[in-house]
């Protein structure tokens, strides 16, 4: 959810400010783009997805993702191939760049406040190094989730951060209003700090997109490739291994989107699976929204020249075939948390409708420019104090 809340408050900010910043001073996965000079440089996916969704057209890309660490990387710090000094320093200029084009900056952390400690620039000392209130993301829950954040919280004292506040998504519905009320109490007693936002979960954010598992994969859809971005929930994720008449049934009977995963070996359900397409296409039946994932481990077993070539006339009903069998296939699935990528508008938008009411942005902006410590709020803790706890 920390992507999505970052979503949130850029869309928030935007409505209070003209230019909003963002920068993401370490990240991990990358992508190719083209810089302001037009030089093709490589930069954090999550700063592709906030610059273009935002139109942020101040920024350029040079400057919102100083360092990657790709593959390979962490062994050339150790290896004193890379420094600390230059990291630090090529953080340094990319958020000054920023934050003289921007009224305000998000700077976007990687996972917990540790991340990077392998290489010297966790995200607690990095926030530490631009002088960068903290606002920590956990999800749903009241013992677990502040357990989780005590740990954040122990490292961002040990490098003199103060957090602004915390935010607590994929919170059960019918539970918003009591963890609500239990986090923010255990927050001020034992923190002094503010709940920002107490997010319910939406089943649908972390459904995966057909697009989703062709990157889990790394295959593409044999046919249906205009339904790349449509999701598909897990409890309707389906193996088969019924009779033809039986999957027929299904198919008419079930949630009409529901996700089939089926061996390769099996040709008569693929072809029933075709057919049973083209059938409610003939009678205009409501639309076909049913996916299958034929599996196969690579090697012993491969779909058929005939049924590829039948597959590859099949425009529209959604078809993947995976190398993997069908017991892999449905783990990974399951253990499958999809990311906002640029290219699914839709989730996007989405998630971000979802997270910004939640968010009290005036507490927020109050957080955040206060001067001192304490935040002139009496009564609660003074950083200094809290510090010696």
């Amino acid at each position: 959810g920390k992507t999505s809340t970052s979503l949130s408050i850029v869309s928030g900010l935007q409505k209070r400010f003209d230019k909003v910043g963002f920068i993401k001073p370490v990240g991990q996965q990358h992508v190719e783009v083209k810089s302001c000079s037009g030089e093709t440089i490589r930069v954090d996916k999550d700063v592709v997805l906030v610059r273009e969704h935002f139109k942020l057209d101040h920024l350029d890309y040079n400057y919102m993702s100083p360092v990657i660490i790709p593959r390979g990387y962490t062994k050339k710090f150790i290896d004193g191939e890379v420094t600390y000094e230059q990291q630090i320093a090529d953080i340094e200029t990319a958020f000054r760049h920023v934050s003289d084009t921007s009224d305000v900056v998000v700077a976007e952390g990687t996972g917990h406040c540790g991340v990077g400690s392998i290489v010297n620039v966790n995200n607690a000392k990095v926030a530490s190094a631009l002088g960068a209130d903290m606002v920590l993301i956990a999800n749903g829950g009241l013992g677990s989730a502040f357990d989780e954040l005590e740990l954040n919280r122990v490292l961002c004292q040990h490098h003199n951060v103060r957090i602004a506040g915390v935010v607590v998504n994929k919170v059960i519905p019918d539970k918003l209003e009591q963890t609500k009320h239990y986090m923010s109490k255990a927050l001020k007693q034992a923190w002094g700090v503010p709940l920002l936002g107490c997010v319910p979960d939406r089943p649908y954010l972390g459904c995966p997109a057909l697009a989703d598992l062709e990157k889990l994969f790394r295959t593409e859809l044999v046919c249906g490739h205009v339904h790349r971005f449509r999701h598909y929930t897990i409890d309707d994720l389906n193996l088969v291994t019924t009779s033809l008449s039986r999957f027929l049934e299904n198919l008419r009977e079930k949630n009409p989107r529901t996700l089939y995963v089926a061996h390769v070996t099996r040709d008569d359900l693929i072809l029933g699976f075709m057919a049973e397409y083209q059938r409610t296409r003939r009678e205009n039946e409501p639309p076909f929204e049913a996916a299958l994932i034929i599996c196969g481990r690579k090697g012993k077993y491969q779909l058929s020249t005939e049924v590829k070539d039948m597959l590859s006339c099949l425009d529209g009903a959604p078809v993947m075939v995976v190398e993997l069998s069908t017991h892999q296939a449905m783990q990974k699935i399951h253990a499958f948390t999809p990311k906002l990528n640029i290219d699914d508008t839709n989730r996007v938008g989405k998630a971000v409708e979802h997270y910004e009411p939640y968010i009290d942005f005036d507490e927020l902006l109050r957080r955040t420019r206060s001067e001192n410590s304490s935040f002139n709020v009496p009564g609660d803790i003074s950083f200094k104090d809290l510090r010696t706890r």
